[in-house]
């Protein structure tokens, strides 16, 4: 939605704060990605920790994507919306046991493993049910995503995944086991993406790797390349869509496939974040000594990335076109951090007014919280 298609009237009647989401512009997003990948028979999996709101994911599942769930909840949640199980993959540094369980009830495509500890586990209770576990092993590629600290994954000093240098043990060690079948390398160097040379980095760190596992005689049929396309968040009106044809093509360009080979992605952001925005009002303008604030009933519990990773979103007043003043725009909460933006250059607010705060789809509803006892945020699609 731009700010002239706002359903200002149908906002009218609904109480703040709450997400609205584009269904049309979701879908045209979709209809891109499944463009751009079929162009390489590339298979899109969608980061469920992203947005699980159930009609999302049904939307999404309708559109053929397969599922990359981080936890038990999450591949409950894609079962339920419709995935097929053998499209969902389970990734995560701490699986629990009763996760692993369901999954391998549920009977899943992939594990990514992460650690040898979690291998061993998903082997001993696999053994249990007397089945075989597919897994792919995450390998840590010390590639830099060049984003921020807090959502790069890539890096030797991060929890996630194998090291490179520990490969050769670990391939001893599968060995041993007798419940899991290696199929697949599995790959994520962060969040929030925009320069593709890091993506480069990545198909060539993964090209030396797989020339090593070729020498000892290992080659996985599937790669997973994991996800971290970046999306436009200065400019939701005019880039509504992820640059999702220069993101596969550099996979196609840059990644030497085995024949055989299937190639996974696993993307969220750039699915979903564009089409929602939350919705809030203004309750107070407070004039200050050098400043002056706009006080909305949105807090860090509706939408905490401006507080959690000093997240920019683009703020737009959809019941105003008075001329432009500047404001620090802040929440309710209890917490200094609360705060959406500062000195922020917005159409003059008053009382009651309603602000967007455009690409929230992603990591907005689904990280929401009652901190001060507070309701959740509500959500509705137009």
């Amino acid at each position: 939605m731009i700010k002239g298609s706002f359903p200002i009237e149908d906002f009218r009647g609904l109480q703040t704060p709450f997400y609205a989401y584009d269904k049309e512009l979701l879908q045209k997003t979709l209809d891109v990605i499944n463009a751009e990948s079929n162009k390489y028979g590339y298979h899109v999996h969608y980061a469920v920790k992203a947005n699980a709101n159930p009609i999302i994911l049904q939307t999404i599942c309708a559109s053929n994507l397969g599922a990359d769930c981080v936890s038990g909840g999450e591949v409950k949640a894609a079962i339920e919306a419709g995935f097929s199980p053998d499209k969902i993959v389970f990734a995560g540094v701490g699986k629990a046991d009763w996760e692993i369980d369901y999954a391998l009830d549920n009977d899943i495509f992939c594990f990514n493993v992460e650690s040898e500890p979690e291998l061993e586990n998903i082997n001993v209770l696999a053994a249990q049910k007397n089945k075989i576990a597919r897994i792919a092993l995450r390998i840590n590629p010390n590639v830099d995503a060049h984003t921020h600290s807090y959502i790069t994954t890539g890096l030797n000093e991060n929890k996630f995944g194998f090291s490179i240098e520990s490969l050769p043990q670990v391939v001893v060690l599968l060995k041993k086991f007798s419940n899991v079948k290696l199929v697949g390398l599995h790959f994520h160097i962060g969040s929030q993406i925009t320069d593709m040379s890091a993506f480069q980095d990545l198909c060539i760190k993964i090209n030396e790797l797989q020339e090593f596992l070729r020498e000892k005689d290992i080659c996985c049929q599937h790669i997973n390349v994991g996800g971290g396309l970046g999306i436009n968040y200065q400019h939701p009106n005019h880039v509504p869509i992820a640059d999702f044809e220069s993101y596969f093509k550099v996979f196609h360009d840059y990644l030497k496939v085995e024949k055989n080979q299937i190639v996974h992605f696993e993307l969220g952001r750039s699915v979903v974040a564009p089409c929602g925005s939350l919705i809030t009002k203004v309750l107070y303008v407070k004039k200050g000594t050098s400043k002056q604030f706009a006080i909305v009933d949105a807090g860090m519990t509706d939408l905490i990335r401006p507080a959690l990773y000093q997240a920019y979103h683009h703020i737009e007043n959809i019941t105003s076109n008075a001329n432009e003043e500047k404001y620090d725009i802040v929440g309710p909460i209890c917490e200094s951090s609360d705060t959406f933006a500062k000195d922020y250059t917005i159409n003059a607010v008053k009382r009651g007014d309603l602000l967007a705060m455009r690409s929230a789809g992603a990591y907005g509803e689904i990280m929401a919280s009652r901190y001060n006892l507070r309701e959740l945020p509500k959500s509705y699609f137009f």
